[in-house]
């Protein structure tokens, strides 16, 4: 825990000192500009109705933004998809970022669908990108792995200090009834945005 804290004041100093001030704006014309991919991840996580602080959050804590990263269990590209899961979400190569956004993105869409109506939804969410979904279901909730926990304070850390998407959506539920959010997740879950 006291690593966790010493990581997360080390990166708001980073943030503060190395990040000019005219980029620290609120919204995702700010800090997110800056960052590898943005273009990439803003549109293939707004498609998607994903968070892309949330994205770029996991992709620094995967990778580091190394397209051509490799784990030690296998786990592939700027995401970290591990090749079934890359199969499931059609990525053919795993070392294009394009691709490789496009399946984690889509693998991060099925988990907030999974995990919807969690108390602690986000904190599944990452746990499950982790250490996989049956680990979540096996221990009913975050895994007791050392790993995944460090890893799901980590990306939390990193996602709270990046600016959020925060624009109002108003769409037709399946019923019929009109309905206004800021939340672009539970948009995307109601139908938002599908023709």
């Amino acid at each position: 825990m006291k690593s966790h804290k010493i990581f997360c004041g080390l990166l708001v100093i980073f943030a503060l000192v190395c990040i000019p001030l005219e980029t620290r704006a609120v919204g995702t014309a700010g800090i997110l500009k800056n960052l590898p991919f943005d273009k990439h991840v803003e549109e293939i996580a707004k498609r998607h109705g994903i968070e892309p602080s949330l994205v770029h959050s996991i992709i620094l804590h995967e990778s580091n933004y190394n397209i051509y990263a490799v784990s030690s269990k296998g786990a592939l590209g700027l995401m970290q998809l591990m090749p079934e899961t890359a199969k499931q979400y059609g990525v053919l190569n795993v070392f294009d970022p394009v691709q490789n956004i496009e399946g984690g993105v889509r693998y991060l869409k099925d988990l907030t669908k999974l995990y919807a109506k969690e108390k602690s939804r986000d904190r599944l969410i990452v746990a499950a990108y982790n250490a996989g979904q049956q680990a979540v279901k096996k221990y009913n909730g975050i895994p007791p792995y050392p790993e995944t926990r460090s890893y799901i304070s980590h990306v939390m850390a990193t996602y709270a200090l990046l600016p959020k998407t925060r624009k109002i959506i108003s769409f037709i539920d399946s019923d019929g009834k009109v309905r206004v959010t800021n939340d672009i997740r539970y948009a995307s879950l109601k139908g938002a945005g599908k023709d």
